[in-house]
């Protein structure tokens, strides 16, 4: 598959780029991020996929998380997906912040005329790391995950939907029990109709219910003022009762100060950039 490089900056020793491809899954051009750190010069590295929040692109990791330090000092690629397909046309997907274009959600969609377009679990889970290990010198078997908000949400479920395949995983603010919050009924009737059994298969709380696979160790990091855990859009307690009552290992730390903005996840993304290489370099 013919990647358009978009842009390449020196950084931290490695290199962050842009790419543009065709996506066979979501039938349209998509662009990822990529940072490529010193050691990709010389040998295979290991790589961890990040996953964006509602209205982001792969600029907002880029430029606001100050991952490339942490991720030259260890050796790990980091690969940056957008957060939906982009102008396919479907009427409506540009109406709201919160659902269409910015707001895949990180689900596969059944519904018309979401299904079509709208498969961004199978394009993060299958065919994007397929074209990563295609062109970039990346060792398949160590991979992890991490995100934020949405993203966090995408990293948990895909995280638990896939044992063994992701070392760790690793979310700032995640939308932790979606079935349960204004954000994710909106997306969840839209995307996959009011089938409410279609909506447990996206939801980490419910998932994180039946995990039977390998240790999953993970991190997840919370502001304590975030507006929208106030709101009820995030609801993390549900999730660590879940999580504890199947013995699944979890660290959660709440954030005194901290909203749910890019500053947190730059405070605190060399933590979880530990964490990962912990898991990526054993």
């Amino acid at each position: 598959m013919a990647l358009t490089q978009i842009s390449s900056n020196k950084c931290c020793e490695g290199f962050q780029k842009v790419f543009e491809h065709d996506s066979t899954e979501l039938k349209c051009r998509m662009r990822f991020g990529i940072y490529l750190p010193p050691k990709a010069e010389s040998g295979r590295c290991p790589v961890m996929y990040w996953l964006s929040g509602l209205t982001c692109t792969e600029q907002n990791f880029i430029s606001k998380a100050g991952s490339q330090q942490a991720a030259a000092e260890h050796g790990i690629i980091i690969v940056v997906p957008d957060t939906s397909p982009r102008g396919c046309n479907i009427e409506g997907e540009d109406e709201s912040w919160d659902f269409g274009t910015g707001a895949g959600f990180y689900i596969n969609a059944t519904e018309d005329p979401w299904k079509t377009n709208y498969r961004m679990y199978s394009y993060i889970t299958e065919e994007l790391p397929r074209l990563i290990n295609a062109n970039f010198p990346v060792d398949p078997e160590r991979m992890s995950i991490s995100g934020h908000s949405m993203g966090g949400h995408g990293a948990l479920i895909i995280a638990l939907k896939n044992p063994g395949k992701y070392k760790t995983v690793s979310a700032f603010a995640p939308i932790c029990n979606p079935m349960q919050c204004p954000w994710g009924q909106k997306a969840f009737t839209g995307y996959l109709g009011p089938d409410k059994s279609k909506w447990e298969e996206y939801d980490a709380t419910i998932l994180v219910k039946s995990y039977s696979g390998p240790q999953l160790d993970i991190l997840i990091d919370q502001g304590r003022d975030d507006q929208f855990l106030a709101a009820g859009q995030l609801l993390p307690d549900n999730f660590i009762s879940a999580s504890t009552e199947r013995k699944i290992p979890l660290v959660f730390r709440l954030q005194q100060g901290y909203d749910h903005s890019y500053y947190f996840v730059f405070s605190y993304m060399n933590d979880h950039i530990k964490h990962h290489a912990k898991y990526l370099n054993a």
